[in-house]
């Protein structure tokens, strides 16, 4: 069953309201949280002009009750919401009358509107709480005044000022809450803010200026020093230095060129570029992150779901435990007044609203502090997750490395026909190995044809025709494949391995012409970043198709101890489950399209920003840095947020738990109950906001 996005009440998809965005739908209980969700300021606009209404109403109520003890003999003894027997109550009671409806029926309006959604989808909730209360005070004082000989009782008190007074203060606890709420989720606020308003396009020959959303794909747009870059797009003319940290945090300008990738809302820095559009609108890197914080905002962590079943049975309970109350004040103590007073004061005590927003509040805080650090958390489950982790596998090739590997060494009778061959089979690979050695093959320019016949096996290399010939490119396996004995090579093989290298056999026709070596750097941050998760206790494990002395010579620079290697990409998957299988809860960190059957598999996959969209897709966490030191900070600020949630749990829960029994004997009134309820809702928002001071480890 799906639940509302705003205020977590569980919903019917056949009666509930909903809204439909891109590929996702949500469900609403009433159209007030239809409308916060369309449009959170707008609704916070229109509550505050209810609380306005509300609190104009009591202060006026409370105005009267002044007079009234002025007017009083002396020793009266003044308590907002006692009645005044020596007045008459005739004339007070209609003024108390004027003054209350407006706040019970445009104040207190949102709340039945939910408590009849609610009873439609046959549910209780917080909100039928405050209704029952609220109107079994007003409407009691109603048959009271007006017909006071209707009610087979002594007692003909009103009170009216009960009903006023706990929807004043449980309507500004609401909207405290909802504005603090509001300012948690600066993050994507800021996010669409870096969007610039126009751009510049050409448009037959010419230069044009137009909103920023109206570029389409294709269209060349001009972006002059000290200009925003409108949308992404790849350079076609220009050379500048663009500042790309409003996305990827990082501080330094990035050098771009023909060729070369921009991201929208990025600043363009010193000379003029012109580039291609190549994403638009909603599919623009920003607006995909913007997406993934507002969904990962919405969404819930397990540990919700405790809550959510508590408050299921919670809230029926507590309107049994108020009728209860009430026949025993009345039936067995004969105190009418007592009875109606416990009654609607364990209604409101007991309103589970702190207990809903226990997790909701803290993961938009926690969710929000990631964005602004370059750390995309998909979900409060990957937050929960994140912070029971024990094992953290790492993909080698652009993740652990650069991803951009070199030509190191060629052995070979004909360096150059050695190369020229490997290049024609590696053409067509995506590789970065394969790419290194095209590249390198270019810059010693030699002509890369193209090949005949072009096959790629996964894990093992290239096969391909070139001038009639067979040429064979890749490793040990792929030549075992094929019937080939590497046993004269393995000493050369060997030796590369052992300095870090990977060995790349070139074989044509069955036979061997040369071995070429290709090795690729470590990124700056890996090592720190290893060390960091051995401090906090948790073990890593490097994941590659490598062979095993390449692979571990690159683990043991970067300190991880154990190394599973010779993986094929469909096997790294499984190599996940077995590791869950030993019982614990593992994280794979990875960039390349091979890697997302293993982010998948993964209890959290860690996708770094460099890599492709397709591990973009599968990590339940994203990397936008590329940075491997944000794999710790998203453990710890993991941490962070699931310590602030359960602080928050335990509150509500003792909170609720300690204070029924108090309303039930009498010793809490209805209106200190309604300020109780909303200072504990409060508190449990200000707990979850102290998780903005969280500081990254690199924060100075």
């Amino acid at each position: 069953m799906p639940k509302d996005p705003v205020c977590g009440m569980y919903v019917d998809e056949k009666t509930s309201l909903k809204k439909v965005i891109g590929n996702r739908t949500y469900y609403f209980c009433s159209e007030s949280c239809l409308k916060t969700f369309e449009d959170p300021e707008k609704e916070l606009k229109s509550m505050k002009r209810r609380v306005t209404i509300a609190l104009s109403g009591v202060l006026l109520l409370a105005a009267l009750r002044v007079i009234a003890m002025f007017s009083l003999a002396a020793g009266v003894t003044l308590v907002t919401w006692a009645p005044i027997p020596e007045l008459p109550w005739f004339t007070w009671g209609y003024w108390l009358f004027i003054l209350t409806t407006p706040v019970q029926f445009i104040g207190g309006w949102s709340f039945y509107t939910g408590a009849y959604t609610a009873l439609k989808a046959r549910r209780a909730n917080m909100d039928l709480l405050i209704s029952i209360g609220t109107l079994t005070a007003y409407f009691f004082s109603v048959f009271v005044l007006f017909f006071p000989d209707a009610l087979p009782i002594k007692e003909k008190d009103v009170y009216f000022e009960v009903s006023a007074v706990i929807i004043a203060f449980v309507l500004l606890g609401k909207f405290m809450e909802d504005y603090m709420k509001s300012s948690t989720s600066a993050a994507v606020r800021k996010l669409m803010d870096l969007r610039p308003s126009m751009a510049k396009v050409i448009r037959n020959g010419e230069e044009v200026e137009i909103p920023a959303e109206s570029v389409m794909v294709g269209e060349v747009v001009v972006v002059r020093p000290g200009e925003k870059i409108p949308t992404d797009g790849v350079v076609v003319e220009g050379q500048s230095a663009v500042d790309e940290k409003m996305i990827t945090g990082e501080s330094i300008p990035v050098e771009k060129k023909a060729g070369d990738a921009v991201i929208g809302a990025t600043l363009n820095k010193v000379g003029m570029l012109k580039f291609k559009a190549t994403q638009v609108g909603a599919d623009t890197t920003l607006m995909q992150i913007v997406k993934m914080v507002e969904e990962a905002q919405a969404s819930s962590a397990p540990i919700q779901r405790m809550a959510d079943r508590i408050s299921a049975y919670f809230v029926p309970a507590v309107i049994i435990t108020a009728f209860l109350t009430f026949a025993v004040w009345y039936f067995i103590f004969g105190n009418f007044t007592g009875g109606l007073l416990a009654f609607v004061a364990v209604l409101i005590i007991s309103c589970p609203c702190a207990l809903g927003i226990a997790t909701p509040t803290a993961l938009m805080v926690g969710v929000g502090k990631g964005a602004e650090a370059g750390i995309l958390i998909r979900g409060g489950e990957y937050l929960e997750r994140a912070q029971k982790l024990q094992t953290v596998v790492f993909d080698k090739t652009g993740t652990l490395t650069k991803g951009e590997p070199s030509v190191t060494d060629i052995i070979a009778e004909d360096d150059n026909e050695v190369l020229s061959l490997a290049a024609i089979a590696e053409k067509g690979s995506e590789h970065p190995l394969g790419e290194a050695i095209v590249r390198s093959a270019r810059e010693k320019g030699i002509d890369v044809k193209d090949a005949e016949y072009f096959e790629a096996v996964p894990g093992h290399g290239i096969k391909v025709t070139v001038e009639g010939k067979q040429v064979l490119v890749g490793n040990r396996r792929l030549m075992q494949v094929n019937g080939i004995d590497t046993g004269n090579l393995e000493q050369n093989i060997q030796t590369l391995e052992t300095q870090g290298k990977t060995a790349m056999l070139v074989v044509t026709n069955k036979k061997f012409i040369g071995i070429i070596a290709v090795a690729d750097t470590l990124k700056e941050n890996s090592a720190e970043a290893v060390a960091e998760l051995k401090k906090i206790g948790i073990e890593t494990i490097m994941l590659t198709g490598d062979n095993e002395r390449t692979a571990k010579a690159i683990a043991k620079q970067v300190g991880i101890d154990r190394v599973i290697a010779n993986v094929l990409p469909g096997e790294k998957a499984d190599v996940i489950k077995k590791l869950q299988a030993e019982g614990k809860v593992v994280a794979m960190v990875g960039d390349g399209i091979n890697d997302a059957p293993a982010l998948a598999q993964s209890d959290i996959g860690i996708a770094v920003g460099s890599g492709s969209d397709v591990a973009k897709e599968t990590g339940g966490i994203v990397l936008i840095k590329d940075d491997l030191r944000d794999v710790v900070s998203g453990i710890k600020l993991s941490k962070a947020t699931m310590k602030k949630i359960k602080q928050n749990m335990f509150w509500a829960l003792g909170y609720n738990t300690a204070a029924i029994p108090i309303a039930a004997v009498g010793l809490l009134n209805p209106i200190i109950a309604a300020a109780a309820m909303a200072i504990s809702s409060l508190s449990v928002v200000a707990n979850s906001a102290l998780l903005r001071r969280f500081k990254f480890d690199r924060e100075v």
